[in-house]
């Protein structure tokens, strides 16, 4: 590649300006005066050139004139020029969120036959902001604040356009936890292994034929039998059902339901209702029961709400519905005769529970029948569970009317108070002999039985606390009190309670929690319910250690792993909340004692992991973690890979998250390579990109706090060792590489670019670093982006020999950039990943100077072999363009005083200081890109090329124009005609050339710039017809 462009045969020239290079060079005392005095050996391109086979001789000896033609700059005076003017403004009241209020002109016109006009107009202060007006007045800010403001903003009228279907927990507020959030909980809670039974309504073939002319009377005789029919056999069993088919059964039904009433068969969608609530009172399989009661709600959920929309549906009126706060006077008759007929079909069904469920479902609609009818059927519904013998089956029948009333009546509290206090009054039934039998022939234990009651208790005792007055509050706790066995209404009360109520009396549900009976309901998980309150609220500060011991010692004492971790978990947030480092160091050594044994804590790490979130979270001084003697230990206990790798990952993230200042602590250190080594050794080939580049981020947050001040020694090693750590992350290399350079220049900023021996030499195994890291990494483009940077930062430290060796590297390995990359997942062209790097290489060439031993411009030549050997795209110009960048190179390097320098490094201004063989050598590089560019041109004459030739000729146009000395004769025919082509064949931007010529006509009138008017005057505008 570097044969290319060789220097036999011309060394005899060094001779003629040896002594005037020396002149130049006197008194320096680097490495530059030695490169100056065996510098300059000009190139043979005869073999280049006759390689481009050039047709156009004229052509090639106008070129040979370019070099002696670049326009001279003065960078400093064009700089002036090219400043904007600053101008001071006044914004007064202005500021760019405030309203705009603007003041339309109404102009009023009178008949045009008329011999006057009156006009009326309202004066405006202001010029009228053409913006504004498009938004009446108004600014986008301000119409969407007014939007978002009820007050302001009245609601459409229109009530086809309202939404009707409000979310269920708008009646109360956001604060208020809603029966959606518990659902999944309870269902992935209360499973079974047992065999399930169902029964399935079948449907029946009477009465499905009605001729059109069947009398009113045949109709309603039809419908009373369908109903009837359910009773007659049209039911199928279906046994032996696992806890998944019967979900899946009942789904079946909710969905047969939506199809039986979108095909207007109500009475069947009725019968598959009531067939539905009946399986609420099957309690065979009790466990499952809870999980059931959700699936069996969700029907009834759907049917109500069908009911209510259909009601609601014949109140529409000249198609305005309803008002959402409408009275019943507003209802028309046909309405409520159809909602009494839905009552009065409910009231005919037999058993109490389906008519419970199925009234209850319904209960909204009475708001169409009167303003106190759901006042009144509430109590009465209270009344009905009394005759529920089952106390679970009552329990959860409590629950749903509490769920309903809370959507439909949220205000009417009365209703919510006398069902939990009817409970109260038969809880005593739970330890009778009835449940008791049942227990044993179901195999239950009674402490499971009773966790059973939990959701629906839990349901109704939130739904009385919500803005509860502590009064009520007390009472219901001082009633519960009394009781006997009332472990699972104490916990049902610490469950639904607000955190402050039980927080503030925390000592006197510890009182209760010790003489409750440790036979039924178990006192781990009532000390559980307490640590979840006061994980969110803050107990009397005289109180707290008492209470962490009180806790403890019932915990500390329990024999199963499970149960034990399960309550540590809550009351290590206690500790780490209110206590210092040596009570969590005790906490955590009491769980590893309990956890180790028989590796218990195999089956705990979810709960194990939760610990660690909640010592991270409260303790995220990691010089205080790190000194906590168990922390590390505790770790140990994560043995499985995955696990392990994701509490890395978790500590990482807090570290990155409230680690202010770099860390140099050696504790610190020791503790996060250990913890970053995991997550790294977990990558392997199955990895997916994602994880990795996750992985990596979190690593190299680690390594930017790491800074040991001064000590760049100890920097540069820590750096090392993370690179043997972490080679299999190409990301954390990538940031090594980075944070070396950075600590090269930090080196130079301190001994501001005054090296001494020992800081060379340390700048130089910084280099070195980045030179053996960089090759070891998978992407080009990373590849040659870091021999860029590195390269840059080299000679900024005055490394020359390594910042060649540098960019020698990068252009060998241009040749093996690919044809495509992937960005972002896809597969794109990378010519303009390419031609973006070349660009940003050629202006770092400008200042690199020339190495005594390659020869003149050694590293442009060998990156234009490069370029010319590299095999580009057939319908891309990228080349073109390229070489035209390197024109604007070749032009700076022409000028007397380069346009920016590297400090303390001498470039080829300083070292050739403008010698004329050192411009020839400058000219024949600028005659072989020409001959380039022209002979692409040429390509592109066919008709499907042609535009693209326009474009690139008005390009090659403007990089003559900023760059050549226009005064010269052949060289200004050459822009004409380069403009004329851009015109040729109708496909030049008009616009583009309009803007072109008016820049040109603008030079003519600055000083020594008259030849631009004569250039103007050849430069003609042709429209595209």
């Amino acid at each position: 590649m570097w044969s290319k462009f060789t220097n036999a045969g011309l060394m005899d020239i060094l001779t003629v300006i040896k002594a005037k290079m020396c002149i130049y060079m006197c008194g320096r005392s680097n490495h530059s005066t030695e490169r100056a005095l065996g510098f300059y050996c000009p190139a043979v391109y005869s073999i280049f050139l006759r390689k481009q086979n050039l047709s156009n001789m004229d052509m090639c000896m106008f070129y040979k004139n370019f070099r002696r033609h670049a326009r001279s700059r003065n960078y400093v005076s064009e700089s002036e020029v090219c400043k904007l003017e600053s101008v001071p403004l006044d914004f007064g009241d202005y500021h760019p969120l405030k309203p705009i209020t603007v003041t339309e002109s109404k102009t009023k016109k009178m008949n045009r036959k008329g011999s006057t006009s009156s006009t009326s107009s309202s004066s405006s202060s202001s010029m009228m902001d053409p913006l504004s007006s498009v938004l009446d007045g108004t600014d986008p800010l301000s119409l969407f604040a007014a939007a978002a403001d009820p007050v302001t903003t009245a609601p459409p009228m229109d009530g086809a356009r309202r939404k009707r279907d409000k979310d269920e927990s708008s009646a109360v507020g956001s604060d208020f936890e809603p029966w959606s959030s518990k659902r999944g909980e309870i269902l992935a809670r209360y499973t079974t292994t047992e065999k399930l039974s169902i029964n399935l309504y079948m449907g029946s073939e009477k009465g499905k034929a009605t001729t059109v002319g069947s009398a009113v009377s045949e109709k309603v005789r039809t419908r009373l039998e369908e109903l009837d029919d359910l009773e007659e056999g049209s039911q199928k069993e279906l046994l032996n059902l696992t806890q998944q088919d019967y979900m899946n059964r009942i789904e079946e039904l909710n969905q047969s339901l939506k199809d039986a009433w979108s095909s207007d068969q109500k009475v069947k969608a009725l019968k598959i209702v009531i067939q539905c609530s009946k399986l609420l009172s099957d309690t065979t399989v009790i466990q499952f029961y809870p999980s059931k009661f959700v699936l069996i709600t969700d029907i009834l959920d759907t049917f109500g709400k069908l009911v209510y929309e259909r009601i609601l549906s014949m109140c529409v009126d000249n198609r305005v519905s309803l008002p959402d706060n409408f009275s019943p006077e507003s209802v028309n008759d046909t309405a409520k005769e159809t909602c009494l007929n839905w009552f009065f079909k409910i009231a005919s069904i037999r058993e109490l529970i389906p008519r419970f469920y199925v009234e209850a479902a319904i209960l909204k609609c009475n708001k169409f029948l009167s303003k106190t009818g759901i006042s009144e059927c509430l109590p009465r519904l209270t009344s009905m569970i009394r005759g529920i013998g089952d106390p679970l089956v009552a329990v959860y029948a409590r629950a749903y009317l509490c769920r309903v009333g809370m959507e439909v009546a949220p205000q009417l509290k009365e209703s919510l108070n006398k069902n939990f206090f009817d409970f109260l009054l038969t809880f005593k039934q739970i330890h009778g002999d009835t449940v008791q039998n049942q227990l044993v022939v179901q195999c239950v234990e009674i402490p499971l039985y009773l966790t059973l009651y939990s959701p629906a208790i839990d349901w109704i005792l939130q739904c009385i606390a919500y803005h509860a007055p502590d009064v009520l509050l007390t009472e219901m706790m001082e009633r519960c009190k009394k009781l006997g066995n009332n472990a699972l209404l104490l916990n049902s009360v610490m469950s639904a309670f607000r955190a402050e109520f039980i927080a503030a009396r925390s000592m006197d549900f510890i009182g209760m929690i010790k003489e409750c009976d440790e036979s039924g309901f178990p006192k781990h998980l009532l000390f559980r319910s307490l640590g979840l309150n006061l994980a969110l609220a803050d107990p009397p500060e005289n109180d707290r250690l008492q209470i962490l011991n009180e806790a403890w010692k019932v915990i500390t004492k329990l024999k199963n792993p499970q149960d034990y971790i399960n309550c540590a978990e809550v009351w290590v947030e206690y500790t780490c909340r209110h206590f210092t480092k040596r009570e969590v160091n005790t906490v955590l050594a009491d769980v590893i004692k309990h956890m180790t044994p028989d590796r218990a804590f195999e089956d705990a790490y979810p709960q194990l992991q939760s610990i660690i979130q909640k010592v991270i979270t409260y303790i995220y001084d990691f010089a205080l973690l790190f000194s906590v003697e168990k922390f590390l230990p505790f770790l140990d206990m994560f043995q499985k890979e995955s696990v392990r790798v994701e509490v890395c990952k978790c500590i990482m993230e807090s570290f990155i998250k409230h680690q202010q200042e770099s860390t140099k602590d050696p504790v610190i250190l020791n503790a996060l390579l250990h913890i970053c080594k995991t997550m790294h050794d977990s990558v392997n080939a199955l990895t997916l990109e994602d994880e990795k580049r996750m992985l990596a981020a979190l690593i190299n947050g680690f390594i930017k706090m790491v800074s040991f001040g001064r000590d760049f020694e100890q920097q540069l090693s820590f750096y090392v060792e993370a690179r043997s750590m972490f080679c299999n992350l190409e990301p954390v290399l990538v940031q090594l590489i980075h944070s070396v350079n950075q600590l090269a220049m930090e080196t130079r900023r301190v001994m501001k670019g005054n090296h001494s021996r020992k800081t060379a030499a340390f700048v130089r195994a910084c280099v070195a670093f980045c030179f053996i890291t960089i090759p070891s990494l998978s992407s080009v483009f990373t590849r040659l982006n870091l021999y860029l940077h590195s390269g840059q930062v080299a000679l900024a430290n005055q490394c020359l020999s390594q910042a060649d060796a540098f960019f020698k590297a990068a252009v060998s390995l241009v040749p093996e950039v690919p044809k495509m990359i992937s960005v972002d997942g896809k597969m794109r062209p990378s010519d303009a990943f390419l031609l973006e790097f070349l660009c940003n290489f050629f202006s770092t060439l400008l200042v690199v100077p020339d190495h005594p031993e390659q020869g003149v411009l050694f590293l442009v030549r060998g990156l234009l072999n490069v370029i010319q050997d590299y095999t580009w795209e057939d319908n891309s110009d990228d080349k073109v363009r390229i070489y035209t960048n390197v024109l604007h190179l070749l032009s700076a390097m022409t000028q007397e005083a380069f346009i920016y320098h590297v400090d303390k490094v001498d470039s080829n201004d300083t070292l050739y200081g403008g010698d004329s063989k050192f411009l020839a050598e400058i000219n024949k590089l600028s005659e072989t890109v020409v001959s380039q560019i022209l002979d692409h041109l040429k390509t592109l004459g066919k008709e499907e090329t042609l535009k693209r030739q326009s474009q690139l000729a008005l390009f090659f146009f403007n990089t003559i124009l900023a760059h050549g000395d226009l005064r010269n004769n052949r060289l200004n025919q050459l822009s004409v005609n380069l403009w004329n082509l851009a015109q040729k064949h109708g496909f030049a931007d008009t616009k583009t050339m309009v803007k072109t010529l008016e820049y040109i006509k603008r030079r003519s009138k600055q000083p020594e710039m008259s030849h631009f008017t004569d250039l103007a005057l050849r430069l003609p505008l042709q429209s595209r017809t």
